[in-house]
C-alpha cells in the first residue's frame, strides 16, 4: 500500500518537472517567416524603407559638392569624381561673412525667443488680470495669418523707421532680428504656456512662505523646472532663422550682410552661371552648425523629460 501510494506522487512529480523543459523548448521555438514578417518584419521594411529616403538627398548633395564639375544631372554617379575643390573655393567668397551673419542672427534670436516668450508665458499662466484672456485669443488668432500678408508692411515700416534710426532700418541685422522676435512670439508662448501649467503652483506658494520674490522664483525655480521646454523653443528658433529666406532676402539688401539662405541662392539664382558645387559644398557645411546644436541640446531635452518623470 505504501508503495502504491507512493509511487504515483513520484510519477506526477517527475512527470511535472520533464513537462517544464519541454513547455519551454515550445516557447522558445523560432517563428515561422511569414509570421514574423506579419507582426514584426514589416516594421523594420518600413523603417529601412524611411532611412534610404531621407538619406539618399543627403547622400546626393554630398556626392555633388565632392565632385569638381559641379552638376546635379541625373546621369552623375555618386562619388564617380571626388575633390574638395568646392570647398576650398568657399574661403574665396564672402560665404564665411554669411556663415558668421547667420550665426549671429539667429543665437541672439533665439536667445530673445526664449526670454520673452518665457516671460509672457509666465505672466499668462501664474498671473490674473483684466485682459488675460483676450491677450491669449488675440496671440493664437494672429498666427492665424499667414506671414506673407505683413511682408508689405515690414517692408515699408522698416524703410520709415531707417530715416529716423538707421539701425532700425533697411539692411540692418539688428532691424531683422526684431523682425523675427515679433514674429516668432505669439507661437512660441502658447507653446511654453501650456508647459507652465504643468508646473504646480504650490512650489510658488512654498517659495514665497520663505521669502521669495517673483523674480527669485521665476529665475531659480521655474526656468529649472521648465528647461526641456526651454530648448525645444531655441532649437526651433534657431533652425527656424538659420535657414528663413523671403525676409532676409527683403530685409538685407547689401551682399556683405545677407545671410547663408540668401547667400546660397545667389550661386544658382542664374541658370546659366548657376555654381550648384559650390552650392551643394556651402550647403553641407552650413548644416552642421544645426546638427551639432541638436545633438547638444538632445541630452538636455531627454534628461529634463527622464528627470522629472521620477519623484525624488
Amino acid at each position: 500500500m505504501a508503495t502504491t501510494s507512493v509511487s504515483p506522487s513520484v510519477g506526477s512529480s517527475s512527470g511535472s518537472s520533464s513537462g517544464t523543459p519541454s513547455g519551454s523548448g515550445v516557447g522558445r521555438q523560432r517563428m515561422k517567416p511569414g509570421r514574423w514578417f506579419s507582426e514584426l518584419g514589416w516594421r523594420h521594411l518600413v523603417g529601412v524603407v524611411a532611412v534610404v529616403f531621407a538619406a539618399f538627398p543627403l547622400v546626393y548633395v554630398l556626392s555633388a559638392s565632392l565632385s569638381e564639375n559641379g552638376t546635379l544631372t541625373g546621369s552623375n554617379t555618386l562619388f564617380s569624381d571626388v575633390s574638395t575643390a568646392n570647398y576650398a573655393q568657399l574661403s574665396e567668397s564672402l560665404f564665411w561673412t554669411w556663415m558668421l551673419n547667420t550665426l549671429v542672427i539667429a543665437v541672439v534670436t533665439s536667445i530673445g525667443t526664449v526670454l520673452m516668450g518665457a516671460a509672457a508665458a509666465y505672466a499668462f499662466s501664474r498671473f490674473r488680470f483684466s485682459g488675460r484672456r483676450a491677450g491669449l485669443t488675440s496671440l493664437l488668432i494672429i498666427q492665424m495669418f499667414p506671414q506673407m500678408l505683413a511682408f508689405i508692411a515690414i517692408f515699408l515700416l522698416l524703410l520709415s523707421l531707417g530715416d529716423v534710426v538707421p539701425a532700425l532700418g533697411l539692411d540692418s541685422k539688428l532691424s531683422l532680428i526684431c523682425v523675427y522676435l515679433g514674429g516668432a512670439l505669439g507661437v512660441n508662448t502658447f507653446l511654453m504656456y501650456g508647459f507652465f501649467n504643468t508646473v504646480p503652483r504650490e512650489l510658488d506658494e512654498a517659495a514665497k512662505l520663505d521669502g521669495a520674490t517673483h523674480a527669485q522664483i521665476y529665475w531659480t525655480i521655474i526656468l529649472r523646472l521648465v528647461a526641456p521646454i526651454l530648448a525645444v523653443v531655441a532649437l526651433l528658433s534657431f533652425i527656424s532663422t538659420y535657414g528663413e529666406f523671403i525676409i532676409a532676402r527683403i530685409v538685407l539688401t547689401s551682399e556683405s550682410n545677407w545671410t547663408l539662405a540668401v547667400g546660397l541662392y545667389g550661386w544658382v539664382s542664374s541658370l546659366r552661371e548657376a555654381n550648384w558645387g559650390l552650392f551643394t559644398a556651402g550647403a553641407v557645411v552650413s548644416a552642421l552648425p544645426v546638427l551639432a546644436l541638436f545633438l547638444y541640446l538632445q541630452k538636455y531635452i531627454v534628461g529634463g523629460l527622464t528627470a522629472g518623470s521620477v519623484k525624488g
